[in-house]
Protein backbone atom coordinates (compact mmCIF):
# COMPACT_ATOMS: atom_id res chain seq x y z
CA UNK A 1 0.00 0.00 0.00
CA UNK A 2 2.74 2.15 0.71
CA UNK A 3 4.64 1.58 -2.73
CA UNK A 4 1.24 2.17 -4.30
CA UNK A 5 1.34 6.00 -2.71
CA UNK A 6 4.53 6.75 -3.51
CA UNK A 7 4.85 5.51 -6.57
CA UNK A 8 0.95 7.75 -7.26
CA UNK A 9 2.95 10.97 -5.29
CA UNK A 10 5.89 10.98 -7.69
CA UNK A 11 3.31 10.08 -11.02
CA UNK A 12 1.47 13.32 -10.10
CA UNK A 13 4.90 15.37 -8.80
CA UNK A 14 6.29 14.11 -12.32
CA UNK A 15 3.42 15.63 -14.12
CA UNK A 16 3.16 19.00 -12.46
CA UNK A 17 6.88 19.68 -12.87
CA UNK A 18 6.95 18.70 -16.67
CA UNK A 19 3.36 21.76 -16.31
CA UNK A 20 5.98 23.76 -14.91
CA UNK A 21 9.02 23.55 -16.92
CA UNK A 22 6.75 23.36 -20.54
CA UNK A 23 5.79 27.21 -19.33
CA UNK A 24 6.48 28.99 -22.08
CA UNK A 25 7.37 32.90 -21.64
CA UNK A 26 7.33 34.72 -24.83
CA UNK A 27 9.61 37.97 -25.29
CA UNK A 28 8.36 40.56 -23.94
CA UNK A 29 8.32 42.57 -27.02
CA UNK A 30 5.76 39.84 -28.63
CA UNK A 31 3.68 40.05 -25.07
CA UNK A 32 3.46 43.76 -25.49
CA UNK A 33 2.32 43.81 -29.39
CA UNK A 34 -0.13 41.10 -28.72
CA UNK A 35 -1.65 42.85 -26.05
CA UNK A 36 -2.24 45.81 -27.62
CA UNK A 37 -4.31 44.09 -29.83
CA UNK A 38 -7.53 44.62 -28.75
CA UNK A 39 -6.57 48.51 -28.43
CA UNK A 40 -8.16 51.35 -30.96
CA UNK A 41 -5.09 52.00 -33.50
CA UNK A 42 -4.18 55.25 -32.29
CA UNK A 43 -4.21 54.26 -28.44
CA UNK A 44 -1.72 51.14 -28.76
CA UNK A 45 1.56 52.59 -28.89
CA UNK A 46 1.26 54.49 -25.84
CA UNK A 47 -0.80 51.89 -23.26
CA UNK A 48 0.19 50.62 -20.42
CA UNK A 49 0.91 46.91 -20.45
CA UNK A 50 1.22 44.18 -18.21
CA UNK A 51 2.98 40.82 -18.79
CA UNK A 52 5.04 37.91 -17.82
CA UNK A 53 8.62 37.66 -16.32
CA UNK A 54 10.63 34.44 -17.34
CA UNK A 55 8.96 32.95 -13.60
CA UNK A 56 5.73 34.04 -14.92
CA UNK A 57 5.04 36.33 -12.22
CA UNK A 58 3.23 39.64 -13.68
CA UNK A 59 4.94 42.62 -14.06
CA UNK A 60 5.07 46.16 -15.76
CA UNK A 61 6.35 45.50 -19.24
CA UNK A 62 5.76 48.85 -20.84
CA UNK A 63 4.59 52.06 -18.74
CA UNK A 64 2.27 54.17 -20.37
CA UNK A 65 1.47 57.44 -21.34
CA UNK A 66 -2.46 57.30 -21.87
CA UNK A 67 -5.67 55.87 -20.54
CA UNK A 68 -5.00 52.33 -21.30
CA UNK A 69 -3.50 49.34 -19.64
CA UNK A 70 -3.40 46.02 -21.80
CA UNK A 71 -2.66 42.76 -20.15
CA UNK A 72 -0.52 40.30 -22.16
CA UNK A 73 -2.34 36.33 -22.37
CA UNK A 74 -1.90 34.55 -19.59
CA UNK A 75 0.22 31.63 -20.17
CA UNK A 76 -0.68 29.20 -17.83
CA UNK A 77 -4.46 28.94 -19.84
CA UNK A 78 -5.42 27.80 -22.67
CA UNK A 79 -6.34 29.83 -26.09
CA UNK A 80 -5.19 33.55 -26.32
CA UNK A 81 -7.39 36.66 -24.60
CA UNK A 82 -5.61 40.05 -24.25
CA UNK A 83 -7.80 42.81 -22.92
CA UNK A 84 -7.13 46.47 -22.38
CA UNK A 85 -9.19 48.55 -20.05
CA UNK A 86 -9.74 52.33 -19.40
CA UNK A 87 -7.33 53.18 -16.36
CA UNK A 88 -9.58 54.18 -13.97
CA UNK A 89 -11.14 50.75 -13.78
CA UNK A 90 -7.22 49.76 -12.50
CA UNK A 91 -7.92 49.75 -8.49
CA UNK A 92 -11.11 47.02 -9.64
CA UNK A 93 -8.99 44.89 -11.88
CA UNK A 94 -5.65 45.18 -9.64
CA UNK A 95 -7.99 44.01 -6.50
CA UNK A 96 -9.09 40.89 -8.39
CA UNK A 97 -5.42 39.97 -9.46
CA UNK A 98 -4.46 40.16 -5.92
CA UNK A 99 -7.35 38.27 -4.92
CA UNK A 100 -7.13 35.62 -7.56
CA UNK A 101 -3.02 34.98 -6.37
CA UNK A 102 -4.88 34.36 -2.77
CA UNK A 103 -6.37 31.76 -3.95
CA UNK A 104 -10.14 32.81 -3.70
CA UNK A 105 -12.99 31.78 -6.77
CA UNK A 106 -15.02 33.68 -8.55
CA UNK A 107 -17.52 33.75 -6.31
CA UNK A 108 -15.53 34.81 -2.79
CA UNK A 109 -13.55 37.76 -5.44
CA UNK A 110 -16.94 39.01 -6.34
CA UNK A 111 -18.59 38.82 -3.02
CA UNK A 112 -15.18 40.54 -1.51
CA UNK A 113 -14.73 43.42 -3.88
CA UNK A 114 -18.88 44.26 -3.88
CA UNK A 115 -18.30 44.58 0.23
CA UNK A 116 -15.55 46.76 -0.62
CA UNK A 117 -16.98 48.97 -3.03
CA UNK A 118 -20.27 49.20 -0.31
CA UNK A 119 -17.69 50.55 2.20
CA UNK A 120 -16.19 52.87 -0.16
CA UNK A 121 -12.95 51.21 0.42
CA UNK A 122 -12.15 49.66 -3.30
CA UNK A 123 -13.77 53.09 -5.82
CA UNK A 124 -14.97 52.57 -9.00
CA UNK A 125 -15.14 55.12 -11.79
CA UNK A 126 -18.28 57.40 -12.08
CA UNK A 127 -18.75 57.44 -15.95
CA UNK A 128 -19.01 54.55 -18.03
CA UNK A 129 -15.31 53.13 -18.50
CA UNK A 130 -14.26 50.82 -21.66
CA UNK A 131 -12.55 47.65 -22.08
CA UNK A 132 -11.71 45.91 -25.23
CA UNK A 133 -11.27 42.13 -25.05
CA UNK A 134 -9.65 40.11 -27.96
CA UNK A 135 -9.51 36.09 -28.13
CA UNK A 136 -8.69 33.50 -30.27
CA UNK A 137 -6.97 29.69 -30.35
CA UNK A 138 -3.56 28.64 -30.02
CA UNK A 139 -3.55 27.43 -33.03
CA UNK A 140 -4.02 30.55 -34.56
CA UNK A 141 -1.51 32.55 -32.80
CA UNK A 142 1.83 33.27 -34.05
CA UNK A 143 4.68 33.45 -31.24
CA UNK A 144 7.24 35.02 -33.10
CA UNK A 145 5.00 38.13 -34.95
CA UNK A 146 2.70 38.28 -31.97
CA UNK A 147 -0.59 38.00 -34.33
CA UNK A 148 -3.83 36.40 -33.51
CA UNK A 149 -5.08 35.15 -36.94
CA UNK A 150 -9.58 34.82 -36.91
CA UNK A 151 -9.62 36.43 -33.46
CA UNK A 152 -13.28 38.18 -32.09
CA UNK A 153 -13.29 41.22 -30.54
CA UNK A 154 -15.64 41.09 -27.19
CA UNK A 155 -16.34 44.88 -25.64
CA UNK A 156 -17.05 45.69 -21.77
CA UNK A 157 -18.66 48.79 -20.71
CA UNK A 158 -18.39 49.33 -16.90
CA UNK A 159 -21.34 51.25 -15.86
CA UNK A 160 -21.52 50.57 -11.93
CA UNK A 161 -25.07 50.06 -10.23
CA UNK A 162 -26.64 50.41 -13.73
CA UNK A 163 -29.92 48.45 -14.28
CA UNK A 164 -32.47 47.66 -17.41
CA UNK A 165 -34.87 50.16 -15.88
CA UNK A 166 -32.01 52.52 -16.08
CA UNK A 167 -30.41 52.11 -19.47
CA UNK A 168 -33.00 50.45 -21.08
CA UNK A 169 -30.84 47.35 -21.94
CA UNK A 170 -32.01 44.00 -22.06
CA UNK A 171 -30.59 41.69 -19.27
CA UNK A 172 -29.65 39.07 -22.16
CA UNK A 173 -28.65 39.69 -25.96
CA UNK A 174 -31.65 38.88 -28.65
CA UNK A 175 -29.32 38.76 -31.52
CA UNK A 176 -25.62 38.12 -32.36
CA UNK A 177 -23.70 41.15 -31.73
CA UNK A 178 -26.19 43.58 -29.75
CA UNK A 179 -25.71 45.46 -26.64
CA UNK A 180 -27.18 43.55 -22.94
CA UNK A 181 -26.06 44.78 -19.64
CA UNK A 182 -24.89 41.81 -17.49
CA UNK A 183 -25.23 41.82 -13.60
CA UNK A 184 -27.42 44.89 -13.37
CA UNK A 185 -28.06 46.66 -10.57
CA UNK A 186 -24.86 45.55 -8.84
CA UNK A 187 -21.12 46.84 -8.24
CA UNK A 188 -20.12 45.25 -11.29
CA UNK A 189 -22.98 46.16 -13.76
CA UNK A 190 -21.30 46.03 -17.22
CA UNK A 191 -22.78 46.76 -20.91
CA UNK A 192 -21.56 43.77 -23.10
CA UNK A 193 -21.21 43.46 -26.50
CA UNK A 194 -19.89 40.69 -28.56
CA UNK A 195 -20.31 37.81 -30.98
CA UNK A 196 -22.96 35.89 -29.00
CA UNK A 197 -26.47 35.61 -28.02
Amino acid sequence: MKTSLLACFLFISGIALAQEESLEILPAEIQIKTAVLPAPDEAKADAMVYGYNKEGKLIVLRKGNNNLVCLADDPTKEGISVSCYYKKLEPFMARGRELTAQGKNFKEKREIRGEEVASGKLKMPEEPSMMYIFYGTDENYDKTTGDLKDGKFRYVIYTPFATTESTGLPSKPHAPGMPWLMDPGTHRAHIMVGPFN
